[in-house]
Order: C-alpha cells, then structure tokens, then sequence
C-alpha cells in the first residue's frame, strides 16, 4: 500500500474490509434494482414474495457453488483424513458447506472452502433483503445518511476489533480471553 503506517497496514491489509466493500456494493445493487428510482418506495412487484426474490438470488450462485465443492469434495475429505478428523464431524463439515450454514458456526467458518462463508454470509442477506429494502427505501435523505454513519461505525467497530485479535492469532501470542481461535473467528466472520 506504499505506506510505512503500521495501523494503516493493519487496518487496509485485512480480507474482511474487502469482503465488507462487496456487501456494501451488493446492497446498493440490491437497493437500486428492487426500489422506484426517485420514490420512497420499494417496487412490490421485485418484493412482493420474499421467498421468490430469495431463492432467485440464492441460485444466482449456488450451482456453481454445489459444483464446485462436489469437484473438491474427495480434496476437502482427503485432507480431512489426513488430520484424523472423525467422519462425524466430516459429515457435519459437508452439511455445513453445501447448506450454506457454516458462517453461524464460528469454530467452522472457515471449513472447506473458505471463499464460501461468503455465500453463507450473502444467503442470510438475501433472505432479509426484502424487509430492510422495504423499510429502506422509505426512509429520507436524512434517515439515509444517519443509517449510513451507523452502519458504518459497527462495520468499522468490527474491523478494530478483527485487527486487534489478528494480532494474537498472526504472532502466536496467547493472552487472557484469546486462548482460543473462536474468539479470532468470532471478530474475523461476524
């Protein structure tokens, strides 16, 4: 980043800010395709059946999803494998990735294909897309901007929080209360 600024580093050289961008140019999509342009009004017609603008959002990626972790599944079990992990939990993992469940599952965020807690991510936001865009799209230019600040203090809580536990995780430094991963995985997933 051209920047001898260590907190910068810290701060810019996270994949969560990134992933945070994307979701952030998601929901203005979202905002923007499912919303009366110049209205304060949400388009009925886009969200009048929430399961149907959901599953129709979901299956805009999960084939290849599906796809792609069936082509890795033999690598993801191999490895598995090779770590000893009892066929249980090897099962659980499969049910994890393919649900689409695994980022309420902080200890198994990061299972099989990482990239794809993502997707777990995306899908719960889809399928409450249809009541904030709703409620959003409502608001004023007012009540725009202040949900915007708010949002963007918990997102940049988050971030501090995620670069101060990385810190523990990236140095292998074990301090009171960080004894642990989940606690990593809480501030990095969530």
């Amino acid at each position: 980043f051209g920047t001898s600024n260590k907190a910068a580093l810290r701060l810019l050289t996270q994949e969560n800010i990134l992933v945070g961008g994307f979701f952030a140019i998601l929901g203005y999509i979202a905002a923007y395709t499912s919303t009366k342009v110049g209205e304060r009004k949400a388009d009925d017609r886009k969200l009048a059946k929430p399961e149907l603008y959901f599953w129709s959002r979901v299956m805009s990626y999960y084939p290849v999803h599906f796809l792609i972790s069936t082509v890795f599944a033999p690598m993801y079990i191999a490895i598995d494998e090779w770590y000893g992990t009892p066929f249980k939990t090897m099962v659980f993992k499969a049910f994890l990735n393919y649900s689409l469940l695994q980022a309420w599952f902080p200890k198994q965020a990061a299972i099989w294909n990482q990239p794809s807690w993502f997707l777990s991510a995306l899908t719960f936001s889809n399928m409450a897309m249809p009541t904030i865009l709703k409620r959003t799209a409502a608001l004023s230019k007012l009540g725009l901007q202040k949900l915007f600040c708010a949002v963007t203090a918990v997102s940049t809580l988050q971030k501090l929080s995620f670069t101060n536990t990385a810190r523990f995780r990236d140095h292998n430094i074990v301090a009171k209360g960080m004894e642990h991963t989940l606690v990593w995985n809480m501030t990095r997933f969530h």
